[in-house]
């Protein structure tokens, strides 16, 4: 009654604001005033609440698992514009998904959804503790908390509003599944019953690309005359990145390049700048017979079969201020991503990587040499790959066989 007091208060500055502000206008008016007639009355549902971006991209292996194992629908709420651009990408075709704003925590409209719909469960992804969302959908399905985490300033705020949060975690919330031990000890510590927490991995890190044979690897070794040299490929490069990449290989003895840009419309731009390094290249279409020292991939879609075939491998977009690309992929074949500092759109997997010392940041072509050096002396143990993958293996097969138990 208090929290719902104060959003009341709450609604008169927000809609002053508002009332001089077009963002804030178009912000409340697709939140508070959007209708809700495409949710199919009286049918049963699962409810998926994400916050943005990150949690929608996440939970995807999850959504399409359920809907593959489950016969309710599933309503996906979102709080960001970019979160819900993207889920309507996604889900588009997909007859049994609605999607909505969230609707704020709004008291009277989360009543309102639930008054059209049978939810049979509210699965909040990562840690996203709005109290009439919960408490609402915990008097008409289970509640579950899946990925969860807590960071070092969140648990700060948490512990001292544990007087309010405890009731809601202990009583509300049938289940918490938390990303690592650290985060379920925190879970814990803020009101969280022992008996209702399992550590259950990371669903971001839990992924399933495209294995190659032994054959297939051979053949695209064979196929750019690879022959007894190592192999360094660099993915989804950017340009100021190919510049440092070019001065690293100009140093390393008996490699090949294989420079896989991002963009295939900056070949021509790359192929002069190996011809004024006067080094020997082709595109990977027009490859020979005659060895030569760098392979431009002038195709779409190949990266991830490079990838495993290399000996070194560079991701992309992470020396210049682009913000990263996949660090997961090299990975997953086992392979010891290099990369740079920019790597703000993969902030976690990065810091994972580096907490397991798993892979290498890098500034320049001396770091990168220095970093190929301990590769080739094995300084980065195998078993620590295998234990990070082991660890965030199959978390989406996990949680739906959990889902499966809790609402049959």
């Amino acid at each position: 009654m208090i929290y719902n007091f104060l959003r009341l208060i709450l609604y008169i500055p927000l809609i002053i604001i508002s009332l001089f502000s077009q963002k804030k206008r178009n912000f409340l008016k697709k939140r508070i005033f959007q209708g809700f007639n495409k949710l199919k009355n009286g049918e049963r549902y699962i409810w998926v609440h994400c916050s943005s971006v990150g949690e929608i991209n996440l939970t995807d292996s999850l959504i399409k698992k359920m809907l593959v194992e489950r016969k309710e629908r599933i309503i996906i709420t979102i709080f960001t514009d970019t979160g819900y651009a993207i889920a309507k990408r996604k889900y588009s075709k997909e007859e049994r998904i609605d999607i909505y704003y969230f609707p704020i925590d709004d008291y009277f409209l989360i009543k309102r959804i639930l008054s059209k719909i049978n939810v049979k469960l509210l699965v909040i992804i990562e840690t996203e503790i709005w109290p009439n969302l919960i408490k609402l959908n915990s008097k008409k399905g289970k509640v579950i908390l899946v990925n969860g985490r807590i960071s070092d300033r969140s648990f700060k705020k948490y512990l001292k509003l544990r007087f309010i949060t405890k009731a809601l975690l202990t009583g509300e919330i049938d289940k918490f599944y938390m990303q690592t031990e650290v985060d379920a000890d925190r879970i814990k510590q803020i009101g969280a019953t022992d008996s209702k927490v399992s550590v259950v991995g990371n669903l971001k890190f839990d992924v399933e690309l495209e294995n190659y044979s032994k054959k297939e690897k051979d053949e695209l070794k064979n196929r750019i005359n690879a022959g007894n040299r190592k192999i360094f490929v660099a993915g989804s490069t950017r340009t100021g990145e190919d510049e440092i990449l070019i001065e690293t290989f100009k140093h390393l003895k008996n490699y090949i390049l294989v420079l896989v840009p991002r963009h295939l419309e900056r070949i021509p731009k790359l192929e002069k700048l190996i011809e004024e390094n006067n080094i020997s290249f082709e595109k990977l279409s027009e490859v020979g017979k005659e060895k030569k020292d760098i392979i431009i991939v002038d195709k779409m879609g190949i990266l991830r079969k490079f990838y495993s075939i290399s000996d070194v491998a560079f991701v992309g977009g992470t020396l210049v201020n682009i913000g990263g690309h996949s660090l997961l992929e090299p990975l997953y074949y086992r392979k010891t991503p290099i990369f740079g500092k920019y790597l703000q759109n993969v902030k976690d997997i990065s810091k994972e990587i580096l907490k397991r010392n798993i892979g290498f940041q890098v500034n320049s072509s001396e770091d990168i040499l220095k970093v190929i050096k301990k590769i080739e002396n094995h300084e980065v143990k195998n078993e620590e790959i295998e234990d990070f993958f082991n660890k965030n293996k199959n978390v989406a097969d996990k949680i739906l066989k959990e889902i499966n138990e809790i609402i049959n």
